[in-house]
């Protein structure tokens, strides 16, 4: 039997200075992640974004921009396209929607962390990383309904902690970690047999 991944999913989070902790997190997972990574970053929708490109020459996943009908593969990384909410379906694939935005914001995390709770279940990590605002709040508590892990960064490492310590009051939160330990945890998570 070969040892499954623990998770399928990863769903990460983060507003305001939130690229420079994605670069952190994602340029230290190995190329063989065994889950797949859908990434919200609130970004200026008049501008095209060029967050995939830079992110893809910091780590060893692929990254793209998600594009509507996707399917999700293990190691690698999709970013919600500015203006778009980004949606997770139960058949493993992307779905980019328009619908109205959810506290002024599209991409909205709480949208991607509900749609993953509803797909995906036991078997979904969410991260919630730097931002102002309280985006994710609700959606954390949509995924630890469902029975999935909840990661916050911690209020020290963040740059702006708006969007961690709306998560952490939740009280559904299972590890509040600085951000260098972030990546190291999520390799535990999926894959504990590759330490």
């Amino acid at each position: 039997m070969p040892n499954l991944p623990n998770f399928d999913i990863v769903a990460l989070a983060a507003s305001a200075g939130g690229l420079a902790a994605l670069i952190e997190i994602l340029s230290n997972l190995p190329a063989d992640f065994k889950a797949a990574i859908v990434v919200v970053q609130h970004l200026d929708p008049r501008h095209p974004s060029l967050m995939a490109e830079i992110l893809s020459r910091r780590t060893a996943l692929k990254v793209i921009q998600g594009e509507d009908g996707d399917k999700l593969i293990p190691g690698t990384v999709y970013i919600a396209p500015p203006n778009n909410h980004l949606l997770v379906n139960t058949d493993g694939k992307i779905s980019l929607s328009q619908s109205e935005m959810v506290h002024f914001l599209r991409p909205s995390a709480d949208l991607l962390f509900e749609s993953v709770a509803a797909s995906y279940k036991e078997r979904a990590i969410a991260v919630v990383l730097t931002g102002t605002g309280n985006d994710g709040a609700m959606g954390v508590e949509a995924i630890k309904k469902m029975g999935g892990t909840v990661i916050v960064q911690d209020q020290k490492t963040a740059e702006f902690p708006g969007m961690p310590s709306a998560a952490i009051k939740t009280g559904n939160v299972d590890f509040i970690l600085p951000l260098p330990e972030i990546s190291s945890a999520l390799q535990t998570l999926v894959m504990p047999h590759s330490q």
